[in-house]
């Protein structure tokens, strides 16, 4: 998903270089919704992965 944030940005950093203003403002948009998705999934699979560690052997 990080991935694909950063395509989309690419993309706008592009489309504002040569003018297309709208096609720039939407990559950027989704690129910052992709952003902040990969970030939440993130913060969430690092609680949930701190959680269920297994006890160790004895």
């Amino acid at each position: 998903m990080l991935y694909w944030s950063i395509v989309f940005f690419v993309v706008a950093l592009l489309a504002a270089l040569f003018g297309f203003g709208g096609i720039a403002a939407g990559a950027a948009g989704i690129a910052k919704i992709l952003f902040f998705v990969f970030v939440v999934l993130f913060v969430v699979s690092l609680i949930i992965g701190g959680r269920t560690r297994a006890a160790p052997p004895v």
